[in-house]
């Protein structure tokens, strides 16, 4: 998007979202709170972002990070909060640096500057008004690379509509399609309708996907973290994908860890086996899925547990 367009639509759109912090109904839990005075809701998030660390990142899938690293900010809460979350330290807890738009935009153009093939948003959305303040800062500033939105699924429809054409890529988890599921690891019973709604608004918005030499400019990246246990969860999940979304990217994963919380519930207090990775694999090459199937042992230092703090305005 040229440069013009893209301040005109985030001076349009900033304030719009912005508002909404007065009872904030930016995510599916609704809290109501007033964050703009401070108030905490479910994600504990108040008036500015906070941000644990920002660096280039070449542990994302190859067409993210490229050679040179994906441009990633990693933000502090979570609307989400997942039981086995490998991001538990910042991500459960508002651990990090408060930053107002100004200075998260310098991050951008820092990331920019040291060559990042994008920004890359990790867990934006309940800071998705100074995000965009933020943006609004960086391209008056010379911002000028895609711009990724890496979110849990946990998303409205409606919040998704409201950023198209400023977001080139979205990369999307869908963890579940069974209520129950997002009841018991994620305390979202709801998960299911919110992501697959999201997911295909995204897939709208972004479904002609443009690839420079390996490297995504645009498109929709939906991602699996394949669970001990639930091999038909993961194969539903797989399916749907086919049907509802054909073109999107696809990235199997099987890093799963029972980090956190993960080692008090029975079901997926252990590693993926051998024989589940074999059965979820064979299922993507039948399926054709277009993207990528991850390693039976990946690396395990690329999880978030071993991140550490680290900005650079």
């Amino acid at each position: 998007m040229a440069i013009k367009n893209r301040v005109l639509l985030l001076e349009e759109k900033v304030e719009l979202i912005r508002r909404r912090l007065s009872k904030c109904d930016i995510c599916p839990r609704n809290c109501r709170v007033n964050r703009l005075k401070n108030e905490k809701g479910y994600c504990q998030a108040q008036e500015n972002a906070v941000v644990y660390s920002a660096f280039l990142h070449h542990g994302e899938e190859p067409a993210i990070s490229g050679s040179r690293g994906s441009g990633t900010i990693f933000f502090s809460g979570c609307s989400l909060k997942c039981i086995y979350c490998q991001n538990y330290k910042f991500s459960h807890y508002l651990k990090g640096t408060i930053l107002s738009c100004e200075k998260l935009g310098k991050v951008m153009l820092n990331l920019q500057n040291q060559g990042a093939h994008n920004i890359n948003l990790v867990t934006p959305t309940h800071f998705l008004p100074q995000i965009l303040g933020a943006l609004l800062t960086a391209t008056e500033g010379g911002f000028d690379i895609p711009l990724v939105y890496n979110t849990s699924g946990f998303e409205k429809k409606e919040i998704i509509a409201l950023i198209d054409g400023i977001i080139d890529i979205y990369l999307v988890d869908l963890k579940y399609l069974r209520s129950s599921s997002g009841e018991k690891y994620s305390r979202a019973k709801d998960y299911p309708h919110f992501a697959s709604e999201s997911i295909k608004e995204m897939y709208r918005q972004v479904k002609n996907a443009k690839l420079d030499k390996g490297l995504l400019k645009k498109g929709l990246v939906i991602r699996h973290l394949v669970l001990p246990g639930l091999v038909a969860e993961s194969k539903k999940i797989l399916n749907w994908i086919k049907k509802n979304t054909p073109e999107a990217f696809v990235s199997v994963m099987f890093q799963y860890q029972p980090y956190f919380k993960a080692n008090t519930c029975l079901n997926i207090n252990r590693r993926i086996e051998l024989s589940e990775y074999r059965e979820i694999k064979a299922l993507s090459e039948k399926l054709k899925l277009k993207g990528w199937v991850q390693n039976f042992t990946p690396r395990e230092e690329l999880a978030g547990v071993y991140f550490k703090p680290k900005l650079e305005i």
